[in-house]
């Protein structure tokens, strides 16, 4: 049983302009995002900014999003860490505080081996009941995921379901694909290869473009699901420009200035990140623009 299908949005986490979590914009954000056909919504991930999180933090944010979702879509909270044993310990307080899956990033730094990946994430497996997603994205970690590994551990790891993969490497995700046989449930981790990778078997895709446009990137995954590829691909054609401005900045910076354009999120960010170059932001309200959102 896949935990879900078609688009997850990888939610931001909007900050107070003293740089505490603004729960109120938050909630507005989880509202939005249900109501405008969001399938689950991916908490403490990459776009939330979990890495400037204190540990307490990162699980009072996971916990706020299962209660206010309250069962309305799957909730799939980021617990991955370079060291196992934090990992774990994420992990099983998510559980207990409700998430209904775990996205788990490869260890980052260490640049563990392929049997190391396969023992941290099995390690962490072990210590949870509830199913976990794989989140391979090499250009962040330093280390890649390879598909045999990947398949090994959704086989022979009961609660392992899955694969986030943002390598933005097609050929690789095709041979994963291949090697699966069904057994690993893909999803593309870049909005500008969603349609691709729904081509050679994803489930769907854990998008960014998600925060602003969630109906839209639900509808393509939706029409391409229903045999109607033309207008999937017509969609995600339109979307390109738009996406490639989501990303002229490290993420999530421009998705939130893009929701600050649209009044849903401050333009605050935990440091290293800092506010976006004015001439990209100017270059991301015109694709917004254009694209209908302003």
């Amino acid at each position: 049983m896949s935990v879900f299908t078609g688009a997850a949005v990888a939610i931001v986490t909007p900050f107070k302009e003293n740089g505490d979590v603004d729960y109120d914009q938050f909630y507005e954000n989880i509202e939005y995002q249900i109501a405008h056909k969001t399938d689950a919504i991916v908490v403490c991930g990459t776009t939330g900014e979990s890495s400037t999180m204190s540990h307490e933090e990162h699980l009072n944010v996971i916990e706020a999003c299962v209660k206010r979702v309250n069962k309305r879509v799957p909730v799939i909270a980021g617990t991955g860490s370079n060291s196992t044993a934090e990992a774990i310990h994420l992990s099983t307080e998510a559980e207990k505080r409700g998430a209904d899956a775990l996205l788990l990033v490869s260890p980052y730094y260490n640049k563990a081996t392929q049997k190391g990946l396969f023992l941290h994430f099995k390690a962490i497996a072990d210590s949870v009941n509830i199913p976990i997603i794989l989140y391979n994205i090499p250009g962040r970690t330093g280390v890649n995921i390879q598909p045999q590994t990947i398949v090994k551990l959704c086989t022979e790891v009961k609660n392992i379901v899955g694969v986030k993969e943002a390598t933005g490497d097609l050929s690789q995700t095709a041979r994963l694909s291949y090697l699966a046989k069904g057994k690993v449930d893909i999803y593309c981790g870049d909005d500008n290869q969603t349609l691709p990778f729904l081509s050679v078997g994803a489930k769907g895709v854990i998008s960014v473009l998600s925060n602003i446009a969630p109906e839209d990137v639900h509808d393509m995954c939706e029409k391409f699901f229903a045999g109607k590829v033309d207008e999937a691909r017509e969609m995600q054609i339109k979307a390109i420009p738009l996406i490639d401005a989501l990303f002229s900045e490290v993420n999530p910076i421009p998705v939130k200035k893009a929701m600050n354009y649209m009044g849903w999120c401050n333009d605050v960010y935990r440091s290293p990140l800092c506010t976006m170059d004015e001439t990209k932001a100017e270059a991301l309200k015109e694709e917004m623009k254009a694209y209908g959102l302003l």
